[in-house]
């Protein structure tokens, strides 16, 4: 490539030994990046120039850089994932940036996660969540034919909607609340919409609404924020619906 289309970018990056110290931004200059370099691929080349000049690596979370796991999750001048509707950072790529930019990287913020190092934070409590009631129970035995127990189409589509959440965590990022509502939504509604999710229904909605409220998580206010950051587009209609379930589980229960 033409050193032409090379950029050099500005850097201002948090950095926090620990979770027990304070944290600063750190300003970086970095030379010599392609635009078709992935935005986790610049901060591989910064760290690489960090460690030839004896300097502390950048620490974050990776791991397929495919857009699935949810682990790359930052805050980019102020943007979950950054500027790119739908895209986890891993898939952005710095054509979305200018020669001469600058560039604000930091962790998701939220009082339930804390930061480990760095860029890297501590998602702990949404599987503390999922263990909460996340699951459906199965009988043993022999396996049903798959035509067996009917969804309708609608429902089904909205099932695997909710289910494409990847649990990264923009939502809490956004909100200034930092709401786990829409994440908790989509995980209840997923199971909620199906047959096979109906047996602990409403148990499962008021222990994972109770887990979330425990962990410190916001409540909503209905700004949006979470669906417009979310990667994977996930729609705040499963808040209303987790909101349904949940008054009509807390009405109907017997404790």
């Amino acid at each position: 490539m033409s050193s032409e289309n090379l950029m050099t970018l500005n850097l201002k990056i948090w950095r926090q030994k620990n979770n027990k110290e304070k944290g600063e931004i750190v300003d970086y200059t970095i030379d010599g990046i392609s635009p078709d370099a992935s935005f986790l691929e610049m901060l591989d080349i910064l760290n690489e120039k960090l460690i030839k000049e004896g300097s502390d690596p950048v620490a974050y979370d990776h791991d397929c850089r495919e857009g699935i796991c949810g682990m790359c999750s930052l805050m980019i001048n102020g943007q979950a994932h950054g500027p790119e509707a739908e895209t986890t950072t891993c898939q952005l790529h710095m054509r979305k940036y200018k020669d001469g930019d600058t560039i604000v990287i930091e962790p998701f913020r939220a009082r339930a996660f804390p930061v480990l190092k760095d860029l890297m934070i501590d998602r702990q409590a949404f599987d503390d969540i999922i263990a909460a009631g996340g699951f459906v129970n199965v009988n043993t035995g022999n396996p049903q034919d798959a035509n067996a127990i009917l969804v309708p189409k609608e429902n089904a589509e909205l099932a695997m909607d909710a289910a494409s959440c990847i649990g990264c965590a923009a939502c809490v990022a956004s909100c200034k609340n930092a709401s786990a509502m829409l994440f908790v939504s989509a995980k209840v509604s997923q199971l909620a919409l199906l047959p096979q999710g109906q047996v602990e229904a409403d148990e499962r909605v008021k222990n994972m609404v109770l887990k979330m409220d425990e962990l410190g998580f916001g409540n909503c206010t209905n700004e949006a924020e979470c669906e417009a950051s979310c990667p994977k587009g996930i729609s705040i209609s499963n808040i209303a619906r987790l909101n349904r379930d949940f008054l009509k589980a807390a009405v109907t229960s017997n404790d």
